[in-house]
């Protein structure tokens, strides 16, 4: 589940592909992205599923910031990105946060 980061010209945005492999969405008909970027959204952005039984989505961030999220698996499972730049504990749940950091030099 690697996270693609690509950066606009002046620097101020940061675009980053959010991806689950095959492998781990081995029997998912659906996952979607929840983080600080949608407001913990469980259906604002939905990842797209391709031939090969992964799924992603491109989402748009300011640079220079740290984004938590998860990804919700057919509305009932949460996973971390096994790729995350790092990890933090949750606020409200005994578990952790994956978190993507949008600078160039990370």
């Amino acid at each position: 589940m690697p996270l693609k980061k690509t950066f606009s010209k002046d620097g101020k945005k940061c675009n980053v592909t959010f991806s689950v492999s095959p492998e781990a969405a081995t029997n998912v008909s659906k996952i979607n992205l929840v983080g600080d970027f949608n407001s913990w959204s469980s259906t604002d952005t939905p990842l797209k599923k391709a031939k090969d039984g992964s799924f992603s989505v491109k989402v748009e961030l300011d640079t220079n910031r740290e984004y938590q999220f998860r990804y919700l698996l057919d509305g009932t499972r949460w996973e971390n990105d096994w790729k995350a730049d790092k990890y933090i504990p949750a606020p409200y749940s005994n578990a952790d946060n994956s978190v993507v950091v949008t600078k160039k030099d990370f």
